[in-house]
């Protein structure tokens, strides 16, 4: 059992966590979009208007996509989930060298920084997700989730993978320069196979095996399932993806560890 003192330590080490989190998070918004024009609203309006963008570019080139469902409804849980695990590790490769000067602090870790600029992005894509779906419904391009608490799963499953991905990849650009060089080619291939633009029920049966080993897949499938219901044949396995993020997660920590000692402050 916990004792006494132990609680009050862990109490007084969550609140420092808090304020230094809290701290960034302010940095971070006013860094990246100051206190002009709309300010912090473009945390979530940005992924609003490229999602929009390609809802009408899907729409007016009346894409196929397998499946009846309408192209609005489908581009919107496309697009939302590439935002989410693409921008992620983005902002994480190369997070320090703009952060330096911070790391004389000794209560703000590497990490922290992460963390900060993760929750910067998963509020901006959750918070655009959410917005435009609302939207679509009271207008009537969309018909609201048979099942919401599906649809919130499987849009932590993808932030839980791009999350991890994204430490890991901040913490080895601290290493190397080839790993921003080699994320931007490597996201843009991989935005095609994500499951953005495509049910995996549609595909061939040797697709199918290929795209399953690709962990957003997963998260995709849970999250239209969750919005159409028996509408779609969601393909997907928690044993996998559960698994793959749970070991990312675990080498993207271990990663930050060891980059830690190669950090020099400004």
């Amino acid at each position: 059992m916990m004792t006494s003192a132990a609680r009050d330590s862990l109490i007084a080490s969550l609140g420092v966590q808090r304020r230094v989190l809290g701290a960034l998070l302010i940095r971070e918004m006013l860094t990246r979009y100051g206190r002009h024009n709309i300010g912090f609203l473009w945390l979530f309006v940005e992924p609003m208007i490229f999602t929009l963008g390609v809802t009408a570019l899907w729409t007016a080139t009346k894409s196929v996509h397998g499946s009846d469902i309408p192209i609005v409804a489908f581009a919107l849980t496309g697009y939302s989930s590439v935002l989410l695990w693409r921008n992620m590790p983005g902002r994480c490769i190369g997070a320090l060298e703009a952060n330096l000067s911070l790391m004389y602090h000794r209560n703000i870790k590497p990490l922290d920084i992460y963390l900060a600029r993760l929750m910067i992005e998963f509020s901006g894509a959750t918070i655009s997700f959410f917005t435009l779906s609302l939207f679509f419904i009271l207008i009537g391009w969309l018909e609201a989730p048979e099942d919401f608490l599906e649809v919130v799963g499987g849009w932590l499953l993808i932030a839980w993978f791009g999350a991890g991905l994204a430490i890991a990849l901040g913490a080895l650009s601290q290493v190397s320069e080839l790993v921003e060089k080699l994320w931007h080619p490597t996201s843009y291939l991989l935005f095609p196979l994500s499951g953005s633009a495509f049910l995996v029920s549609a595909l061939p049966p040797f697709a199918q095996e290929v795209v399953l080993y690709i962990p957003m897949v997963h998260g995709v499938e849970i999250v239209r399932e969750g919005f159409f219901g028996s509408r779609v044949e969601a393909i997907y396995d928690l044993s996998y993806v559960i698994p793959f993020s749970l070991v990312i997660s675990v080498a993207a920590l271990m990663l930050v560890r060891w980059s830690e000692g190669r950090v020099v402050p400004e």
